[in-house]
């Protein structure tokens, strides 16, 4: 089938008499790609000889003649090449190698390529425009053949499975993949189990020890095995009962709603939340929610920030002894939160007005003209906040 190449398209922008001229170099690149991958990645490093090294080498080979055939064409058609590759991951998956380990080589030969394009470059003099996009489309055809080989790799793996449930599984590790794989081998994965793709979610992180008994399945994707297990969750679904019956007293942190790409993400921050619950900083709740304590997630997100933000800011306060300190760092938080005078911020400390008066006239000598400036202020409420956090102090 003849492809539909876009003005945009790097392809587009590459004149088509390159193209004899790459052919020449198409041995030479072929030789540097096998070899580097032979040195670099452990389970490639054996002989090239037999049906091993033969596929390998006709992958690699036709990989570079097809992106010259490419750049004469920019509309060739990639069906002729395309059962290779998809019978290329195949074998890798019969092989036993994992897909990192397909994915690494590609990368690998992507990067000696696009160096060995440069260099053909220079020699023949091209245009900063036609290098650029040369090299978008050197990245584009690994990327397309890649994932051709990955559907076939996830099409083995599939077929040889058998279980639904481990190819739930698997679908929920390419997921949350770093790296992320090809939408489209997440879709054809998610068709073949029966799960329909989701635009948000949310990840749910969940306490080794309070892994469910009773599976939960249908449109939630789980992984319960792993020492951290967790949860995918499509949104608009109401789990939250149905979690807190089967944890047995154990804790779950459910992440922030995310496109179904942001996954990982999601779940970073629901591991995060259920550690901060563990160390007494968030509320310890059977089912707690991220997106109900973005704020504090977001000034613990950075220790190293966090505590430059209290050190510069609170820096009038080290001269203090620690329990003038908390008294004087309690007031000036109270008179931000209120911007209201003392008798406003008494009745919020439960404490004499006069005793605010003194306290806030040690604070204007101590701050000086500090206290005036809004952005100084909105820092100083900021590193207040944080460093109530930080000593595990929730009510903020």
């Amino acid at each position: 089938m003849t492809r539909l190449i876009d003005a945009g398209s790097p392809w587009a922008k590459l004149p088509s008499e390159l193209a004899p001229l790459m052919r020449a170099q198409v041995p030479g690149v072929t030789e540097q790609i096998l070899s580097r991958i032979q040195e670099e990645i452990p389970e490639y490093s054996r002989p090239l000889d037999g049906s091993f090294g033969q596929a390998i080498t006709n992958g690699v080979e036709h990989a570079l003649r097809q992106f010259v055939r490419r750049v004469a064409d920019p509309r060739a058609p990639l069906d002729a090449c395309a059962e290779m590759y998809r019978r290329l991951g195949r074998g890798e998956f019969r092989e036993g190698r994992s897909l990192d380990t397909l994915q690494a080589a590609y990368r690998l030969g992507a990067r000696i390529a696009w160096r060995s394009m440069s260099e053909f470059g220079e020699q023949v003099q091209l245009s900063t425009a036609t290098m650029r996009a040369l090299g978008e489309a050197v990245f584009e055809h690994i990327d397309d053949l890649a994932a051709l080989a990955v559907e076939g790799y996830l099409a083995e793996q599939a077929k040889a499975s058998g279980s639904l449930e481990r190819r739930r599984r698997r679908l929920l590790e390419l997921i949350l993949a770093e790296p992320a794989p090809p939408r489209q081998v997440i879709a054809e994965l998610a068709d073949a189990v029966d799960w329909p793709l989701p635009a948000r979610v949310h990840a749910v992180a969940l306490d080794p020890g309070a892994v469910p008994e009773a599976l939960l399945d249908g449109p939630i994707l789980a992984d319960l095995e792993g020492p951290a297990p967790h949860l995918l969750v499509p949104e608009g679904i109401d789990f939250d009962q149905h979690l807190r019956e089967v944890l047995h007293g154990g804790r779950a942190a459910v992440g922030p709603l995310a496109l179904l790409e942001e996954a990982a993400e999601s779940l970073r921050w629901a591991r995060r939340a259920v550690q901060l619950v563990r160390d007494g900083v968030l509320p310890d709740t059977p089912v707690l929610r991220c997106s109900e304590h973005l704020a504090s997630l977001w000034l613990v997100s950075s220790s190293f920030l966090r505590d430059a933000l209290i050190r510069q800011r609170l820096a009038p306060l080290d001269p203090l002894t620690p329990r003038q300190w908390e008294r004087l760092a309690e007031t000036l938080l109270a008179w931000l939160e209120t911007r209201s005078g003392a008798p406003g911020v008494a009745s919020r400390l439960g404490i004499h007005p006069q005793t605010v008066r003194y306290r806030l006239h040690q604070l204007e000598d101590l701050f000086g003209d500090a206290l005036t400036d809004p952005v100084t202020r909105f820092e100083l409420e900021v590193a207040l906040r944080a460093d109530r956090l930080a000593r595990g102090d929730r009510d903020i």
